[in-house]
């Protein structure tokens, strides 16, 4: 490793803007407002008399229960066209819920639809999104308590959380998989931090714009174009189990970051200059001991990924889609190159994490991707929650428009609702 002993000042660029520190919650709140608004169900009143006047034929449907279930396919039932084809004197029957090997029933809540909180929820469905969000930041919130109550009796969680930092050093670049890793974290950040000043200062300046607001930009913006509200769940399903699998990481395997390593190292913590905080990697509830997986390139792969999907020429080239590649679809493509690279670049060149940490949030991005209906065993329990919340869950408003076929303006609409 490279040392950082000479008492020489070093440039390590410009630190990011105070401002960060109340124009970043800002900016997340501005975003979810703007997604509020994109992604509301237009034509329909929270307070008209008449909700259904405002609402496509599929909606109206799902307002009846016995056609409701019939559009959800995590329901049990003993034919397909049970449902549509026989009367239920209940006009609210149970629910019969997949878990695991078993079924169970659950309270169907569309009873609750006309409820004003439930008519608030389908005039702005993005709401329960942001509600999934809001508990991922409550549960990663508890890795740092968590980690500390599982140290072992008589050692200090930071001082294993450096062994372990060391012990990753050593397996990128004194073990036979040195292969994989060339490029020392110190050496690449020194190459920016001599001689590419401008560089580092974009890196510090942008590390936690791609974070939060970049992710929440993101998952608005795949809710609005997303063809389908199954395909944005799907990615939706894999950030948060990607979350899940960080943050069991977290608790049981701390790993402090490079810049918090001796200065022998020969890591500079760039971003931090000045007290130039962001509230989202400071402060009391965040965990500073949390670098492997990086969380920065577990949402870069996933939203990279995501743009590969949408340009739709990896469909082309296998001959699942004709006609000329739009302009936008290349820019997709590109980006789905250069969006991941750029913040693997940002989070090393800030000494916030390793190579290893990428490599690992990659890995356990593609496991959640394949697992991410793991998820579905949740349903019960939404069910639950939503009785006793006297609540019906709104009907996503994702791929109602975007090139979509608008609800309003369709003359036949196929709605397949998806929950989670």
């Amino acid at each position: 490793m490279g040392s950082s002993n000479n008492t020489t000042p070093v440039d390590l660029g410009k630190p990011q803007f105070a401002s960060h520190s109340w124009l970043e919650p800002i900016i997340v709140v501005s975003i979810m407002l703007s997604s509020l608004y994109f992604n509301r169900r237009r034509n329909y009143s929270i307070f008209g008399k008449n909700n259904n006047n405002g609402m496509s034929s599929s909606h109206q449907m799902y307002l009846k229960d016995e056609e409701a279930d019939a559009f959800d396919p995590y329901l049990e039932r003993d034919s397909e066209d049970q449902a549509r084809s026989q009367p239920n004197p209940n006009p609210h029957p149970p629910k019969r819920r997949n878990f695991l090997w078993y079924t169970i029933t659950t309270p169907n809540s569309s009873r609750f639809a006309r409820h004003f909180h439930s008519r608030i929820l389908q005039k702005f469905p993005f709401l329960v999104e942001m509600f999934y969000w809001v508990m991922n930041y409550l549960f990663y919130s508890c890795t740092k308590a968590v980690a500390q109550s599982l140290s072992p009796a008589g050692r200090d969680v930071v001082q294993l959380a450096q062994d372990h930092a060391v012990g990753v050093l050593d397996l990128e670049h004194n073990s036979f998989f040195s292969i994989f890793f060339p490029i020392e974290e110190s050496a690449f950040q020194a190459f920016f931090i001599n001689g590419h000043q401008g560089w580092m200062t974009f890196f510090n300046r942008i590390y936690s714009l791609v974070h939060i607001p970049g992710t929440v930009a993101f998952l608005s913006w795949w809710y609005y174009y997303a063809p389908d509200f199954e395909t944005f769940a799907i990615v939706r399903r894999t950030m948060t189990l990607g979350n899940f699998m960080a943050f069991i990481i977290f608790c049981f395997w701390p790993l402090m970051p490079p810049r918090l390593l001796p200065e022998s190292y020969g890591f500079h913590d760039t971003v931090r200059q000045e007290h130039a905080e962001s509230v989202w990697v400071g402060g009391k509830m965040v965990n500073q001991l949390a670098a492997m997986p990086s969380l920065h390139f577990t949402y870069a792969f996933c939203i990279g990924s995501t743009f590969f999907y949408h340009s739709g020429i990896l469909h082309r080239l296998a001959g699942k889609r004709s006609g000329r590649i739009a302009l936008k679809d290349i820019i997709l493509f590109i980006l789905g190159f250069i969006y991941p690279l750029l913040v693997l670049c940002v989070i090393v060149a800030t000494a916030n994490h390793y190579w290893l940490d990428a490599t690992v949030a990659t890995f356990s991005v593609t496991f959640s991707f394949f697992s991410n209906r793991i998820w579905m065993i949740l349903l019960p329990l939404e069910d639950m929650l939503l009785w006793v919340l006297r609540l019906q869950k709104p009907i996503p408003t994702t791929g109602n428009r975007s090139g979509q076929r608008d609800e309003d303006e369709a003359g036949r609409d196929r709605f397949d609702y998806r929950p989670l």
